[in-house]
């Protein structure tokens, strides 16, 4: 019995770690058919992601009139992000993306160091065809769902801070301080029952911190 509960275990872990991007194919055709029909003008803003920012439904609206558009793809992890960037990412060439990936990653045991060692791929892919596009990182964030992986959260932020403060072409955006009270505790009111996902309350506040950001960088680009 414990060696099929650990068989069990194992299996989940390898498939967090090795699930195929494949399962993401019709929502990625689905954008590209939206595309055909109002394709998003070349040089905007890029958001993507995982659902965090899926759900995301009117960053636009809050973001306007910032050329902001929104290809995020929920259950994402930084692997398919990688894998679908050729088709949701660099035929955009947007100047600027904002990047939020990695709570999924999280959540299936994967290290700090691939989740940003993969952001880093990804950056390094966007500059090799995009040298001049501005690239923000939205803070992992610290979920209530994933309290017992805060100090992989944490390290993962920590070490794409480090480096986005070595590129001037690099951002990073901590939304954690808006998701806790003053006492240090989760402001539950921001999630959904699931803990992890969140209302539409949190994205006035991500909209409070990452607009004047990225409308910032946008002036000055």
């Amino acid at each position: 019995m414990i060696r099929l509960i650990l068989m069990g275990l194992l299996t989940l872990a390898v498939w967090g770690q090795g699930a195929k991007p494949e399962r993401f194919a019709a929502a990625i055709a689905a954008f590209e058919e939206q595309d055909k029909v109002a394709a998003p003008a070349k040089g905007g803003i890029l958001f993507i992601g995982s659902s965090i920012f899926r759900q995301w439904t009117n960053v636009a609206e809050q973001m306007a009139p910032l050329p902001v558009f929104n290809r995020a793809f929920g259950g994402s992890q930084t692997n398919d992000i990688l894998h679908y960037m050729d088709r949701v990412v660099l035929p955009y060439e947007p100047r600027m993306i904002v990047y939020y990936c990695g709570s999924n990653d999280v959540n299936a045991k994967i290290p700090a160091e691939t989740i940003a060692g993969r952001y880093f791929q990804f950056v390094e892919r966007v500059h090799a065809k995009l040298p001049g596009t501005k690239i923000f990182y939205v803070s992992i964030n610290r979920a209530p769902q994933k309290k017992e992986y805060w100090d992989v959260v944490d390290a993962a932020n920590a070490m794409v801070e480090k480096r986005s403060k070595t590129d001037a072409r690099l951002g990073f955006i901590d939304v954690n301080p808006a998701l806790f009270d003053k006492n240090g505790e989760p402001r539950v009111e921001l999630y959904q029952k699931d803990m992890l996902h969140f209302l539409a309350p949190a994205y006035v506040e991500f909209t409070a911190i990452i607009r004047p950001v990225i409308e910032k960088a946008w002036k000055t680009r």
